[in-house]
């Protein structure tokens, strides 16, 4: 369903059902870039987005149109969608070794940052980058520097958004120190921010599936880095257990965190007002659907909150 600029979902026909009702902004990762997001997002009851812009399997940067973004910008404001979100290439490696592939990752998050700030997106989200054999300190100061070149003139209101990541290989950021070390050598830069995973964190370490743990974490996180820096949550279930350092996606509720987890993350106030945003394999295998939105909506709106 592609809905011409300007119209929106009521003139569109699109049931009062698909509506993002849920009084907790649940969203999703839409395929579709710039040309296919809204419709997507729409189909499947989304509220706040995220996107690609261009193939994030390549490092052919992305050319869009003005029309392109113009019918974007449009379709979101109609449609009262968003916040919106960009995730850059998972190429993108800001603590490589090889002079070459760290030269292309800032190239790479440079550009599309830009392009987040065109797309009128609330931040683009990226994962820092693999150590691989560095000490992981070298890898951590490469990560900052590189940073520095992505940012150096940058004055958009889109925001770089750091995600916290499973653990693993090498990974740089599956650990709320290292964000608050990030943060720190920037002065805390009101252009940068963080992004959760419930997958990553689980996976990682973070025992967000018990009442106990989700109570350390956000503790944690707020001793640490400050629960101010938290824009947004990516909504994963886990294929893996607590710990595991692999990073498997899994729906909602059919993995190692379960409902009663997601519901008790949904109702709690510290996370409660940020923009949820699917990333699961979808029930057809094809990416976030609908009734992963639903479900999410369903879990935000039982009001069994202890809080």
């Amino acid at each position: 369903m592609i809905l011409p600029p300007g119209v929106g979902i009521a003139a569109a026909g699109v049931r009062p059902e698909l509506r993002n009702v849920c009084s907790v902004k649940v969203g999703a990762h839409v395929s579709g870039g710039l040309k296919g997001a809204v419709a997507r997002a729409l189909e499947i009851g989304a509220g706040p987005i995220q996107i690609f812009i261009g193939s994030p399997r390549t490092w052919k940067e992305p050319i869009p149109k003005e029309e392109e973004l113009d019918s974007f910008r449009k379709g979101v404001a109609d449609n009262s969608l968003g916040p919106v979100f960009v995730h850059s290439s998972y190429l993108v490696n800001l603590a490589a070794q090889d002079p070459a592939v760290l030269e292309k990752s800032v190239a790479s998050l440079s550009n599309q940052l830009r392009l987040s700030d065109k797309a009128r997106a609330a931040g683009l989200i990226f994962h820092p980058g693999s150590a691989g054999s560095s000490p992981h300190d070298r890898a951590l100061k490469t990560v900052v520097r590189s940073m520095e070149r992505v940012l150096d003139g940058y004055e958009g209101s889109s925001r770089l958004i750091l995600e916290v990541c499973a653990g693993q290989g090498e990974t740089i950021g599956d650990r709320f120190d290292e964000f608050r070390e990030i943060l720190e050598a920037f002065g805390w830069d009101k252009r940068l921010g963080v992004c959760w995973d419930t997958c990553h964190l689980f996976a990682s370490g973070y025992d967000v599936a018990t009442a106990e743990g989700l109570e350390r974490t956000v503790e944690e996180f707020s001793a640490s880095v400050g629960l101010e820096w938290l824009l947004a949550i990516h909504a994963n279930d886990s294929k893996t257990g607590l710990g595991s350092r692999v990073d498997r996606h899994e729906n909602i509720g059919r993995g190692h965190l379960g409902e009663e987890a997601f519901e008790r993350m949904l109702c709690h106030p510290a996370l409660r007002p940020l923009p949820w945003i699917l990333e699961v394999p979808g029930f057809d295998d094809k990416g976030p659907d609908r009734e992963n939105v639903e479900i999410l909506k369903r879990l935000a709106d039982r009001k069994q909150s202890p809080y």
